[in-house]
């Protein structure tokens, strides 16, 4: 090699140092390392003992592991599809040419900008069951509708249909319902989770948004020569077209889905009430840190990893003749 090319390639070397130096130290190391880890006793004060697959035997015999991960699944099915129908339904409003469409897009934008602890917080107050604002509309709604209903019976009674009429008020004497107690009780507290990550949609409805700007306005003008419906174009045109931009959003619910953790952990420590509210994350984290059992959670992120990873290539599978590219791809 020439004194010249060894110039060159030394400065080509001194440029990408930094990336070879993160890429070896802080990612490849790191990888490594958690999978000689997973395979050995460590709790990070001591030195690791090599144990096989001793901390996988145990995983999958730990009821409480089997517990987490129902959770994170039951998470995933619930949040990950009503995210997607609802981030799209937004987009499409907001993608009808309405006035100041960039102020409601900032609005829909904006509180997936929020700190996630701020918005733990929040929505503790917002799920309280005594006086949450989320029980206080469901109390007062019911009210304003237990009102209407026995209106319509009184005004019944008073033209000749009064035994109809009184069973009607006295029904509505009874529409009186209250708020469930969503982070108190087991059978609710999954679910007020799936409604808070409803909260964070507006991150995919700006890239919904930025997909149905680029569907060719000649597809929507052939639609409406051949008598199409609005809701024949949404299917037939609008989803066809944005299909790379939907699996794209779905690939990224499945790996934020199983990766749910600050906020429950915040709004729900320890899972608690009975571990109803205790995901994937929650008890990984749990074992690496607090109980010191970095080797039984490394374990627990690959076997993560594995679960993701099975999803997203089924979720690709399932997709792919689903999805359609420019040129026919």
């Amino acid at each position: 090699m020439s004194r010249s090319s060894w110039r060159e390639t030394r400065a080509a070397l001194l440029f990408i140092s930094p990336w070879l130096v993160g890429l070896f130290g802080l990612l490849l190391y790191p990888i490594l390392a958690s999978f000689y880890y997973s395979l050995c006793e460590y709790s990070v004060l001591e030195p690791a003992q090599y144990i096989g697959l001793g901390n996988y035997a145990d995983l999958f015999t730990d009821e409480v592991f089997w517990k987490a991960l129902g959770n994170t699944f039951y998470y995933a099915c619930l949040a990950l599809p009503l995210g997607l129908v609802m981030a799209i339904a937004v987009a499409l409003l907001l993608n009808t040419g309405v006035r100041g469409m960039t102020v409601y897009r900032t609005i829909f934008f904006l509180p997936s900008l929020m700190p996630t602890v701020a918005l733990a917080i929040l929505w503790l107050w917002i799920f309280n069951g005594d006086y949450g604002v989320l029980n206080y509309a469901v109390s007062s709604s019911t009210g304003w509708i237990a009102g209407q209903v026995g209106g319509l019976g009184h005004a019944m009674a008073t033209h000749g249909m009064g035994l109809l009429g009184n069973a009607i008020m006295a029904a509505s004497q009874h529409v009186k319902a209250q708020g469930p107690p969503w982070l108190t009780d087991p059978s609710w507290s999954k679910l007020a989770f799936v409604v808070l990550s409803l909260w964070g949609v507006g991150h995919a409805v700006v890239i919904y948004l930025a997909g149905l700007q680029d569907v060719p306005v000649h597809l929507y003008e052939a639609a409406d020569l051949d008598g199409a419906s609005w809701w024949q174009k949404v299917r037939h045109v609008t989803l066809p077209t944005i299909s790379p931009v939907i699996q794209f959003n779905l690939i990224l619910g499945i790996i934020g889905s199983f990766q749910f953790f600050a906020a429950p952990y915040v709004m729900a420590p320890n899972g608690q009430p009975a571990r109803s509210a205790y995901f994937f994350a929650m008890m990984l984290y749990d074992n690496a840190f607090p109980y010191l059992k970095m080797g039984y959670a490394s374990a627990m992120a690959w076997v993560l990893f594995v679960i993701i990873m099975m999803c997203t290539m089924a979720a690709l599978k399932l997709s792919s003749r689903h999805v359609h590219y420019e040129g026919g791809a």
